[in-house]
């Protein structure tokens, strides 16, 4: 009975060893693989987050400069953004002086000409400055039949004395250019959104014109020959840009 468990022993060490040897042997045929490659490039296209054109040029009308800043190009943007400050700035600027030439003749008409500056009209205040009195002025619109066009004699009252009609004349039409000047301002205003929403969609399209990137599937394929393994082919599988 010892003897045949002794056998047993031995036959299962030695099996045990040869698994061993193999697996290990293997292994090293593993390494002395030599492979011959040859690569071949399959193109794919995979889609990146693109801009909307139309909200670049949503963005740029409500604020110059933020369209471009949204496509991801603000370096030209910002000079919209610049120049829409530089605008607003004079338009403050250029109303508060006009408001307060406006102010000017108010006070000059009221002190000077017996005016009652309250509920009156910017044609009221042009035409003061034209006719010497409010007689002369309702003669002028009845002999030209423009009846309708005629002041009350109470509530329209004034009446220039001396030069105060020219000076009056001259305060008004400084006012007023003060006060046209706001219309250039308010025109680059909108030319400046213009320009900046034109370039925020073509800042956009350039942006998702560029968006898709070039990928490959590099496929290699190799043959490998080991005296202790059968001969076979590799196939192995690369993604790059």
């Amino acid at each position: 009975m010892n003897k045949i468990f002794v056998i047993l022993f031995l036959l299962t060490i030695t099996a045990f060893s040869q698994t061993t040897k193999s697996i290990l042997s293997l292994k090293d045929d593993i390494k002395q693989i030599i492979i011959s490659e040859n690569s071949n490039s399959i193109p794919v296209k995979e889609e990146l987050n693109k801009k909307s054109v139309i909200l670049a040029i949503t963005y740029s009308l409500l604020l110059p400069g933020m369209g471009e800043l949204y496509a991801g190009n603000y370096s030209t943007g910002k000079y919209f953004t610049i120049a829409e400050g530089a605008f607003w700035g004079s338009y403050i600027g250029m109303n508060t002086y006009s408001n307060w030439q406006k102010d000017r003749y108010h006070s000059f008409a009221a002190s000077n000409g017996g005016v009652n500056v309250a509920g009156k009209d910017d044609g009221y205040y042009a035409n003061i400055g034209i006719y010497t009195d409010i007689n002369e002025y309702n003669d002028d619109m009845a002999k030209n039949g423009e009846f309708s066009r005629m002041y009350n004699t109470q509530q329209n009252y004034w009446k220039w004395a001396g030069n105060d009609r020219k000076t009056y004349r001259a305060m008004w039409t400084a006012g007023e250019q003060w006060h046209n000047n706001l219309r250039f301002v308010v025109g680059a205003l909108v030319l400046n959104r213009i320009a900046s929403a034109i370039n925020a969609g073509r800042i956009a399209a350039a942006y998702n014109k560029n968006a898709s990137q070039e990928l490959g599937w590099n496929i290699s394929a190799g043959v490998f020959n080991v005296a202790s393994l059968p001969p076979g082919v590799i196939l192995n599988f690369k993604l790059g840009l």
